[in-house]
């Protein structure tokens, strides 16, 4: 999708019909969704891209969230700001933490920019 704030909300959109699609149950839904607009919207601030990815996959009881960018302004990882919790900008990747069983950042698979991705547990409305 192009990086601009413009695409967060679309992000959010497709990531919630493929939830429901899979059958994900309502906090799978949201917890993923807001994992999903705080990464990308980090994708959009904090590099030069003009195109940011988003995919989602299904690992038994754990669903995959992985964001890439481009690279460029800031090609290091992403890390929590100490003290951000209590900035407006800055929680992000806090909430992400929050609610992410594990999460990191690799080198893009092209060489250039990087992939922000997020583990967290999934249930489905069958369960």
């Amino acid at each position: 999708m192009p990086a601009r704030r413009t695409s967060v909300p679309e992000a959010r959109r497709r990531v919630s019909a493929l939830l429901c699609e899979w059958g994900a149950d309502q906090q799978v839904r949201d917890d993923v969704e807001l994992v999903v607009s705080e990464l990308f919207t980090n994708a959009v601030r904090h590099t030069d891209s003009e195109k940011v990815g988003c995919e989602l996959a299904l690992f038994g009881a754990h669903i995959r969230i992985e964001i890439t960018d481009q690279g460029g302004a800031a090609d290091s990882a992403p890390h929590i700001q100490p003290g951000s919790v209590d900035q407006e900008c800055g929680r992000g990747l806090f909430l992400v933490g929050a609610l992410s069983e594990s999460w990191g950042s690799r080198p893009a698979d092209s060489g250039q920019g990087r992939v922000v991705w997020a583990d967290l547990p999934y249930s489905s409305l069958a369960h």
